[in-house]
């Protein structure tokens, strides 16, 4: 006899929402390797917390939100990993003048 577990039912209702939210994101960044829109800081941080998260969910027993949680670690760090080989691969790579690069001026011109 099978019960209705109601709890379970929505842990993974949840998580197909939450993954398929992200998958376009995920598809758009892959493709394009534009992730200019995106903030180093905001990605760092989303892996830390997602590291950090990973001590309570392993605590608890298998079920949906293993699933949703390995779906976050996945994704983020993908998009760390994207953004690093995307946005860094941007960089100029030429001679460096003190710590910001600067466009040469040039004297005004004199009539």
């Amino acid at each position: 006899m099978s019960t209705f577990n109601a709890p379970t039912v929505a842990g993974v209702a949840s998580t197909v929402i939450f993954a398929v939210s992200t998958l376009p994101m995920l598809t758009k960044a892959y493709r394009s390797r534009d992730l200019s829109s995106y903030s180093l800081g905001n990605i760092a941080l989303a892996n830390v917390g997602n590291a950090v998260h990973s001590v309570y969910v392993l605590s608890l027993p298998p079920g949906p939100i293993w699933a949703l949680h390995g779906f976050y670690l996945l994704s983020s760090a993908l998009m760390l990993v994207w953004y690093m080989q995307y946005r860094c691969s941007d960089l100029p790579t030429g001679p460096r003048t003190g710590w910001v690069d600067r466009p040469t001026r040039q004297p005004p011109p004199r009539f």
